[in-house]
């Protein structure tokens, strides 16, 4: 709007000035005297100007009279392309500068116009190479997918356009879910520019997301060899994916192949904390407990993480929890003032039924950071320490509103997920779940079902619920904290189902 009233009041201004000059041109006196052939001519101010426009104007014919005489005489020595040449170049300047313009507009935002231009450009060019590429991204820029989809399937006919048509249908089919189609064209564009840096991670993703573990490798390995990814970065990803293949290879039942698929991966990558778990059972279904303990105690000098406690339990599944509680030491002996040390060492102080020693482990992470773990934890000690259902019952209606504590969050999009995956499954980002606080408070409570005799003692209630003088609504807290408790998610495997 403002615009185009700006350009009125130019054009306006404009008018008013040639015709101011033109009235000072008509009232002014003198001129210009030329004589020809002995014939003197006098010219007013106004005629002088209008005889030098009209100089201007012949001298231009001129030359473009002079240009197609020169033409004509190399077409009348044989250049037989030589008047084509000449016509050609008025419309060529024609047609580069309706591309330009159209380049321009297309930069502005301006997709029609820059539509309008690329047409206008064809038809002087006669390179739909050129102009079908400003063509499909004014398209897309309008909103028009059909035709930027044939604009792009015209790209796949040239030879230096054919990668840019399948990239952009490539897009549209991501845009649309269909992944199976937007694989094939991501393996052909790769085929064609192996180095492009966007049809390598596009690619990458697609062969994740399908599970193609193989395939993911190699165009990792492509990322390295061209220099589009750093040498760790590719070691940490190379292990997610050869993880990621080893338990593929598993469920096949292959299971020596998968053990060392794992192991591979945990010594390309050794704080990737699934690589390690599934690693030393490798080793421990291989009888090779020392492996396992080591490889175990390495990582968790790394990363302490509940799925590495557990996997450390099934060294020996058969021993008694004092005897456990004797063993774990190699582990809480390093990283002793980690919170994930703390919390195993109390609930093993737990399943030996020593409560003031799970009480010492605990320290003051219920004051300082009291996620429902931890504060179930202490409702357990309460409980084994006798003390009364109403302290009892006051811990868990904290756990019940405290945050759930770290888990799998991807980076990306902060989706969290019960178990480790190498693909986030809310935003499909490759290798982007990191074990840490979620910025809501989300997801599961990891507290074991097994736990639960020394947390609440479910007969008293039921006795509870016998007696009249019981007050109703505190009844139903004690039975949805029971429920709450006693389902955490079905998939996370969490370590106090080992320890006991």
């Amino acid at each position: 709007m403002l615009w185009s009233l700006l350009k009125i009041v130019i054009f306006v201004t404009i008018v008013a000035a040639l015709t101011l000059g033109a009235s000072y041109l008509m009232d002014s006196t003198g001129g210009i005297q030329v004589t020809v052939a002995g014939v003197e001519y006098t010219f007013g101010p106004l005629q002088s100007v209008i005889a030098a426009l009209v100089f201007l104007l012949a001298a231009w014919v001129l030359f473009k009279l002079v240009a197609l005489l020169v033409a004509v005489l190399h077409f009348i020595n044989g250049d037989e392309t030589a008047i084509s040449r000449y016509f050609d170049r008025n419309r060529e300047r024609k047609g580069y500068a309706a591309l330009a313009e159209g380049l321009t507009a297309l930069a502005s935002g301006e997709g029609r116009q820059a539509m309008a231009k690329a047409q206008k450009a064809e038809r002087y060019l006669h390179k739909p190479e050129l102009t079908n590429l400003l063509t499909a991204q004014a398209a897309e820029m309008t909103g028009d997918r059909k035709k930027a989809e044939d604009v792009y399937k015209r790209l796949l006919e040239h030879d230096s356009t054919r990668f840019v048509g399948i990239r952009g249908v490539m897009k549209q089919r991501l845009a649309d879910g269909d992944t199976d189609t937007a694989l094939k064209l991501a393996e052909r564009a790769f085929a064609i520019k192996p180095k492009h840096e966007e049809i390598q991670d596009t690619l990458l993703t697609l062969q994740a997301q399908g599970g193609d573990w193989a395939g993911a490798r190699n165009t990792l390995n492509a990322k390295l060899k061209h220099g589009t990814l750093p040498r760790d970065v590719h070691k940490r990803r190379d292990a997610v994916l050869a993880l990621s293949q080893a338990k593929a290879i598993l469920e096949d039942g292959n299971s020596i192949e998968a053990r060392e698929a794992a192991i591979a991966a945990n010594k390309n990558s050794p704080d990737l904390i699934p690589a390690a778990a599934m690693a030393a059972r490798g080793y421990i279904e291989d009888g090779r407990k020392k492996h396992a303990t080591r490889l175990l105690k390495k990582t968790w000098s790394v990363q302490p993480h509940p799925d590495l406690a557990a996997a450390f339990a099934e060294i020996e599944p058969e021993e008694t929890p004092q005897e456990r509680l004797k063993r774990f030491n190699l582990l809480l002996n390093v990283n002793s003032e980690h919170r994930e040390a703390k919390l195993l060492n109390a609930e093993l102080h737990l399943a030996a039924e020593d409560f003031p020693g799970a009480r010492k482990a605990l320290g003051d992470l219920a004051e300082t950071e009291p996620d429902a773990r931890v504060l179930t934890i202490m409702a357990a000690i309460e409980r084994g320490e006798g003390a009364n259902d109403a302290i009892v019952r006051g811990w868990l209606a904290k756990a019940l509103a405290a945050p759930r504590g770290p888990q799998w969050v991807c980076d990306n999009c902060s989706n969290i997920q019960a178990e480790w995956a190498p693909v986030c499954g809310n935003c499909g980002a490759f290798d982007t779940l990191s074990w840490k606080t979620p910025p809501k408070n989300e997801g599961a409570m990891p507290v074991g079902a097994e736990m639960l005799p020394l947390l609440v003692g479910q007969p008293d209630i039921q006795e509870a619920s016998e007696n009249p003088l019981v007050n109703p609504e505190q009844q139903k807290l004690d039975e949805e904290v029971l429920e709450v408790i006693a389902t955490p998610d079905a998939e996370e495997d969490t370590t106090s189902d080992k320890l006991h």
